[in-house]
């Protein structure tokens, strides 16, 4: 028999009918096999019943014995008195034992959200409800096409505790249900991986409240397979979609517009977020720091009995909540919380919050908070915090508690569950944009999200049509653009190929390539039209690359001779094996001064090369480094001279600290190398072993590059580069101009909007410039700008004449990058003195690929200082240690003061290099080099005195501690570039930034506090107050997410290098400060009495060998521990003498400690006070209390006071003699006295070279 089902879509849709059974007889339950204490038959009807005295403690089913359903209409009635229910078809048994079913579920209540909806139980939650057609995507995403009627009123037509008829039709993956003659939903599952075509028949019983539901009259009739077909609206393969394009508002730059006409809405305040009632949550994970790839199930159990429960919910990357073991929500997004209601899963009694979290990259949380609505109206809340639980596995034994990194509103992440976050999300595609006078926008196509997904790359094939990449798994796309001016619409297909999430799309060799990020795993693909079909039917993947979340595999660009590819990756992709490399394969981290790792953890753990690029051939077999040192670099580009230029992260959290590098451009040429190190290891600008970008852009998040070039435009916008921040939704022009053998440039901004999450930029063979928006989620739309102002738009030549022989020049000597060749060395040898930095540098590359046995001496013995610097350079990189006297004798021959700056900053860097790669040298040799550099020190730029400072520091150089002190006292001015505008653009990141402006931290006493940290010896009390005194008051600063982790961390490693007298003096511990002992140790002598002239002649054969601890028991038998203190313990009425190796020489030492009196420092001096009554005291004036003199009398105790009232003086003077006895050494022979002299030299270190045997 023929039978015609209802309309679908506004579509007929023909079926066969098949046999129809009875699946219940009336009597009992013949066929059907659940628990016997909850079900039965009652009245004709299959009964459930559960009471307070047997509740429902799990979801608990019936199951259908007698076949399987695949294709087929289910026909029955139902009648539920209080709790919930439903019908499980295409299902699966999980525990047969227990009668555990998952799958397919037509959900009903006695109450009013679910009955109709389409749940899937054990698997995805809920796919649609009441009222909506759905298309669920092969990514899972659900886009709602369309409705079947208004929710209420389907609601209002089902009969409350009475029998109700309910109609579930599947066939293929079309999925319907219906209540009463009302269809409630429509859904196609295109989900592949996770949708089911056959499974058994069940009856739930849901857990929850007593309760009763029965069945009768069940109708199965199996239907045939086909298929019903989707809406117009569902983008399938081969389909197109379209839209036509709209001309959009834009507004000139402010430059070019009077005030008066910039739109009211642009300049108001924006509302404040509406503030959440309740605690605040708390941002969660399983450890601290996250790990790439990290994934954690958190836990946390808590009571119900609510009335109504919202969950809202994010998680950074991506999240799964479950409740009772039944999945409630998910979400990939966490800019964009999840907010639903999820009374339907709790249960009285115990309930168990369970979360499958998990990281791709970079910061990793989690946050959570529940709002409970209890019988008499009162509210309860679980939020995250400290008492949740995490595991590695959801069925773990043993569970940690988590790691906390801040409420929520704490960075990077913002306050998400008011709106007020980092990443603003675009309800819809920005429909007014900012351009430069003469240029229009267009919106060629708003992408459908649910379905389409969010596009991140764009690329032309050689058809003229666009092909676009979805972040997620929603695949690939051809777009054939609306014609320029007017009549016609922009088609968008859907390829019929199996892969998504390309960074990167490059047209070439016949064929796409996609450099996958994610998806169906990190790597360089492939894909070809093999059959002429215009369709993807082969895709191959030429080279996995480990790497993934934000930082992974992005750009791929065509070499300029057309015969190689270029990929540039994220610092979290490692290296692939690689067959050559232009750049030396010996890289390091090459830190004079150890490292902190980022204070949240961030990339903890990543070495050299960081961010790369490398070219390989066009099947992707034979790979070589090109370029590396690079954050998180985007988008890549070629000009027209074949020169590469690359975009390049910044790491926000950086901000308000001296190792904050801006979103940069940098010309990348052969060898290069940038100098990007994990925490605070990132190189300067100026260290001669990288390059300099070409222009710093700030902050941002960098994304595609592309050059104008065929572009309709004015000439000078057809040689731009253009580059694209997303978090500040600008495109800049990048004006490049020849200098030497690289360039400069400037910025200007082409194209901005607030929100406009910019993703990538092609121009097209129509002359027009088209770009995406999207990433993260966000909104997705393609737009195009053409120029329509006066201005020529004739193509240009775009190759630059000037100064093209320094670049031919630096083009030669980069050849000998990669070779072993002896002629190199004569090749490039002139060039490592040339003054165009470029050059040098490929000079110094080329060389350092040849033996160093072949050029060592040649380097050694270079006179002209550039190119002993630059070979030396080399020499400390790829010689052997047994060179480094040579080396460093060979940089002492340079006159310091001669040099330039940038000749003093790379004559450090040398330094520098010569110590991390072959070690420190001798300590003679090391007091040597700091001697020379100390009288240099401070200097008067910023950049030298960072240099000297580290070089100082690492050479423990006497002075350092008091001059770099008295530096961190010295007033600076620091200012960051005015970017007021543009962090308009994003509120959430903005803020952040707009905080620091108003109060910035100081960048260069950032910088002495981080080295200063590193040395355990020779502070003086004083100057160790005065550094945490420093660094209490920058942590009133503002700067990025761990510049406040940064300074404690700083704080806690100085806090290491703290003797423990200090840190009780300075009270910065418990401990209480050590007491002088009741009986000074005594010499053995024989003594005799010393002079000035005798100590001389004694420590003429140097200070070797010696007894640090006899020394240490000499400063106490000679009393100098009574009165001064040294390394933070003794007297404090004399000076404190840690440091006083750093302000003496020898003879000045001797002087003060033989004839005490030649010269008395005035704040030592002591005074003689003649009282009314003709006493006399002679004491140092201490302070002045309540009209009274203090008077330390007594030099060997500070405590013991003396007050004389001021009114009872008759006369004071200054006292000749000092307070310090002569003849302290007298009792002390030849050994101890040179003991004493080298414990003072030493500043207590007990490793100075004087005490080595």
């Amino acid at each position: 028999m023929l039978i015609i089902i209802s309309f679908l879509f506004g579509m007929l849709t023909p079926f066969i009918a098949g046999e129809t059974l009875s699946l219940f007889n009336g009597k009992d339950l013949t066929g059907w096999d659940g628990d016997p204490t909850f079900w039965s038959v009652k009245d004709g009807a299959i009964t459930g019943t559960s009471t307070p005295e047997n509740p429902v403690k799990q979801n608990t089913f019936l199951i259908w014995k007698d076949g399987t359903l695949d294709n087929f209409e289910l026909l029955l009635k139902y009648r539920i008195v209080r709790g919930n229910s439903g019908i499980q078809y295409r299902s699966k048994v999980h525990d047969p034992k227990k009668w555990v079913v998952g799958g397919y579920q037509a959900d009903f209540e006695a109450g009013k959200s679910y009955s109709g909806i389409l749940y899937e139980e054990r698997g995805r939650g809920i796919l649609a409800t009441r009222g909506q057609k759905v298309i669920i995507d092969g990514g899972g995403g659900k886009t709602v096409v369309g409705s079947t009627g208004d929710s209420n009123a389907i609601q209002a037509s089902i009969k409350k505790e009475d029998w109700n008829d309910y109609v579930i039709t599947a066939r293929g993956h079309f999925l319907r249900h219906r209540i009463n003659g009302h269809t409630t939903v429509e859904v196609f599952d295109n989900q592949e991986s996770k949708r089911v075509m056959s499974g058994i028949l069940a009856l739930q019983m849901h857990v929850g409240p007593p309760m009763v539901v029965q069945f009768k009259d069940i109708q199965l009739t199996k239907l045939s397979g086909v298929a019903a077909k989707p809406p117009e609206a569902a983008p399938t393969m081969g389909r197109w979609n379209t839209q036509k394009p709209e001309i959009l508002n834009v507004d000139a730059k402010e430059e070019d517009q009077p005030p008066k006409k910039v739109a009211a809405a642009e300049t108001k305040k924006p509302k404040k977020p509406k503030k959440m009632g309740g605690p605040v949550a708390n941002w969660i994970w399983g450890h601290n720091p996250a790990r790439s790839n990290d994934q954690f199930f958190l836990r946390k159990e808590f009571k119900g009995d609510s009335k109504s429960a919202t969950l809202i919910a994010s998680c950074d990357n991506h999240m799964k909540i479950f409740f009772n073991g039944k999945l409630a929500a998910r979400s990939d997004q966490w800019e964009t919380p999840i907010k639903t209601d999820v009374q339907k899963f709790i249960q009285p009694g115990k309930n168990v919050i369970l979360v499958e979290a998990k990281n791709d990259g970079g910061p990793a949380g989690f946050v959570l908070k529940l709002t409970l609505e209890m019988p008499k109206g009162r509210k309860r809340y679980i939020i995250t915090d400290k008492t949740w639980q995490a595991a590695k596995k959801k069925d773990a034994e043993k569970w940690t508690a988590v790691h906390t990194f801040g409420k929520m509103g704490a960075g990077p992440w913002g306050s998400v569950f008011s709106g007020e976050r980092a990443v603003v999300a675009m309800p819809a595609p920005k429909k007014k944009l900012t351009l430069l006078p003469g240029f229009q926008a267009e919106l060629l196509y708003t992408v459908p999200k649910g379905s389409q997904g969010s596009w991140v790359s764009i690329t032309f094939d050689n058809k003229g049509r666009l092909i676009a990449s979805d972040q997620g798994k929603k695949g690939l796309y051809r777009v054939i653009p609306a014609p320029i001016g007017g009549g016609g619409e922009t088609k968008v297909e859907k390829l019929n190929v199996n892969i998504t999430s390309a960074q990167g799309l490059l047209s070439a060799f016949d064929s796409l390539y996609l450099s996958i990020n994610g998806g169906p795993g990190s790597g360089l693909y492939r894909a070809k039209d093999v059959d002429g079909d215009d369709q993807f039917d082969k895709v191959e993947k030429l080279r996995p690359l480990r790497g993934g979340g934000e930082h992974g595999p992005h750009t791929i660009r065509l070499s300029p001779d057309g015969k190689s590819l270029y990929i540039i990756c994220g610092n979290n992709t490692n290296l692939p094996k690689f067959d050559s490399s232009t750049i030396p394969t010996n890289w390091k981290e090459d830190l004079l001064l150890p490292r902190q790792w980022d204070a949240r953890g961030h990339a903890r753990g990543r070495l050299a090369p960081g961010g790369w690029i490398c070219r390989t051939d066009p099947d992707g077999k034979k790979w070589e480094v090109f370029s590396m040192g690079y954050r998180n670099p985007y988008g890549m580009s070629f000009n027209a001279d074949g020169e590469l230029f690359a975009y390049d992260a910044d790491m926000e959290w950086d901000l308000g600290t001296p190792w904050y590098r801006p979103t940069r451009v940098v010309h990348a040429t052969s060898g290069s190398e940038f100098g990007w190190r994990s925490g605070t290891g990132k190189w300067p600008t100026y260290f001669q072993d990288s390059l300099p970008p070409v222009i710093d852009i700030g902050p941002g998040s960098p994304t595609g590059t592309t050059f104008g070039y065929g572009a309709k435009f004015p000439a000078r916008y057809q040689k731009a580069l253009y580059i694209l921040d997303w978090t500040f939704g600008t495109i800049y022009a990048i004006h490049l101009s020849p200098n030497g053998a690289s360039y400069t440039a400037t910025k200007e901004e082409f194209v901005s909007g607030s929100p406009l999450p910019v993703t990538n930029a092609t121009v097209g063979p129509d002359g027009a410039f088209y770009f995406t928006i999207g990433g993260r989620g966000t909104q997705s739309a393609l737009y195009r700008v053409t120029y329509i102002g006066k201005e020529p738009t004739g193509q240009v030549d775009a190759k630059d004449k000037k100064f093209a022989k320094d670049r031919a020049l630096r083009l030669r000597l980069e050849a000998w990058h990669t070779k072993l060749d002896m002629k190199a060395i004569d090749a490039v040898w002139p060039y490592l003195g040339h003054p165009d930095r470029s050059i040098r540098y490929a000079a110094r590359t080329g060389l350092e690929f040849q033996p160093p046995g072949q050029w060592k001496d040649r380097a050694i013995k270079e006179k002209d200082p550039q190119s002993l610097i630059t070979a030396v350079t080399a020499l400390a990189r790829q010689g052997d240690k047994s060179l480094q006297p040579k080396m460093l004798e060979a940089l002492g021959r340079l006159d310091f003061k001669s040099l330039t700056e940038v000749q003093k900053l790379e004559l450090l860097r040398t330094y520098a290099l010569t110590f991390i790669r072959m070690g420190r040298p001798g300590q003679e040799t090391a007091d040597k080099v700091a001697a020379r550099f100390d009288k240099h020190y401070p200097a008067k730029s910023d950049n030298l005195n960072r240099e000297l400072s580290r070089v100082l520091v690492y050479l423990e150089s006497p002075s350092i501690i008091e001059k770099t002190i008295r530096l961190m006292q010295t007033k600076s001015e620091q200012s960051m570039e005015e970017i007021n505008g543009l962090i308009s653009r994003n509120a959430g990141y903005g803020r952040t930034i707009a905080r620091m402006l108003a109060n910035q931290p100081k960048l260069q006493k950032v910088h002495y506090a981080f080295v200063l940290r590193n040395l355990r010896y020779g502070w003086s009390l004083d100057q160790r107050k005065a550094y945490y005194q420093w660094l209490d008051s920058a942590k009133g600063a503002s700067g990025g997410a761990s510049y406040q982790g940064f300074i404690n961390n700083i704080r806690k490693e100085a806090m290491v290098n703290t003797s423990k007298d200090e840190l009780a003096a300075l009270k910065l511990t418990k401990a209480k400060p050590a007491k002088l002992p009741k009986e000074l140790p005594k010499p053995k002598g024989p003594g005799q009495k010393w002079t000035v002239d005798d100590l001389a002649t004694l420590v003429q054969a140097g200070l070797r060998g010696r007894d640090f601890v006899n020394g240490k028991n000499m400063y106490a038998a000679a009393q100098c521990i009574s009165c001064h203190r040294f390394d933070g313990y003794g007297g404090a009425t004399g000076p404190d003498l840690t440091g006083l190796v750093s302000r003496f020489s020898f003879r000045d030492l001797s002087e003060a400690i033989i004839e005490p009196s030649k010269i008395i420092s005035d704040q030592y001096q002591a005074t003689i006070i003649v009282t009314k009554d003709e006493d006399t005291i002679a004491g140092r004036i201490a302070g002045e209390e309540g009209g009274k003199l203090l008077v330390l009398a007594n030099p060997l105790d500070a405590n013991e006071v003396t007050k004389i009232a001021k009114s009872d003086i008759k006369a004071q003077k200054p006292s000749p003699v000092s307070q310090m006895p002569d003849a302290l050494l007298n009792q002390l022979n030849s050994n101890e006295v040179l003991d004493l002299m080298a414990y003072l030299m030493s500043r207590g270190n007990p490793k100075d070279r004087m005490f080595k045997k």
